[in-house]
């Protein structure tokens, strides 16, 4: 099973490229979209759209991601492998949060020309790198052929908290269709059982909310933090959209400390 998350949209036939350079090298590929509405060289969003689908997908599985501002530069074609998935797109950071989460074994630059498209172009490796890549790993070529292992891939600050006299400091991931503020601290990093509120700083305002484990444990339209579905801790208004209200963005700043 392959996995295709991107920013390509479906007006262009980039997406079926991609899909029919898997099925060439493997008729029996199962292809699965996350989503190729990722917003255009939104690395950020990419990645967490991947790390929220990944979790669900079945052993083994590959999950091809492409959101690539970079393509033709100097950047790396990775292949991250997993304890559970393999992991395929650029080395800049869209892969990250997803192959983190499922415990990181070794990471291959994709280098063997056996194992890519013959006649490459510099704006579309997605076809003709990554697409390839993924396909011979569903025909179980081992992931040490692909390259040399290496051993600094690219960690953006979205993929990382930092922990200051006793405050977690994070970003926003993402703004969801409700307007949920979703950030990057984990579920790991609060502790739910235990923290009954928090103090929260963003974009300028400081509050103090219940910490809880549904929407609807406070008032409508009143402030919450809880963890969602993906396993991130959100920002929420009950039956209200968080981010108009506190004006906040996908990278804004959040600092959280339990009381």
């Amino acid at each position: 099973m392959i996995t295709l998350t991107s920013d390509f949209g479906l007006k262009d036939p980039y997406v079926a490229e991609m899909k029919g350079t898997i099925l060439t090298i493997n008729p029996n590929a199962t292809i699965v979209d996350v989503t190729q509405e990722v917003e255009k060289f939104n690395v950020r969003m990419g990645a967490f759209m991947l790390a929220s689908a990944a979790p669900y997908f079945p052993e083994g599985t590959v999950h091809l991601a492409v959101v690539d501002p970079g393509v033709g530069t100097q950047r790396r074609a990775i292949l991250i492998q997993a304890a559970k998935a393999f992991f395929v797109g650029p080395d800049n950071g869209v892969l990250t949060l997803a192959a983190q989460n499922q415990s990181i074994k070794h990471i291959y630059q994709i280098t063997n020309p056996k194992l890519i498209l013959s006649k490459t172009s510099r704006t579309f490796q997605g076809r003709d790198i990554f697409a390839p890549a993924a396909a011979f790993l569903t025909k179980e070529v081992a992931p040490e052929e692909f390259g040399a292992e290496i051993k600094d891939p690219v960690k953006p600050d979205f993929a990382q908290t930092k922990r200051k006299n006793g405050v977690l400091i994070g970003e926003v991931l993402h703004i969801d269709g409700f307007g949920n503020i979703i950030t990057n601290i984990a579920e790991k990093d609060i502790f739910q059982n235990q923290a009954k509120a928090i103090n929260i700083e963003l974009a300028g305002v400081s509050l103090k909310l219940n910490f809880c484990k549904t929407y609807a444990e406070v008032e409508t339209n009143e402030p919450v933090a809880l963890i969602g579905s993906h396993g991130f801790m959100e920002i929420a208004f009950n039956q209200g959209n968080a981010a108009e209200k506190f004006h906040m963005k996908s990278g804004d700043k959040v600092a959280v400390k339990a009381v």
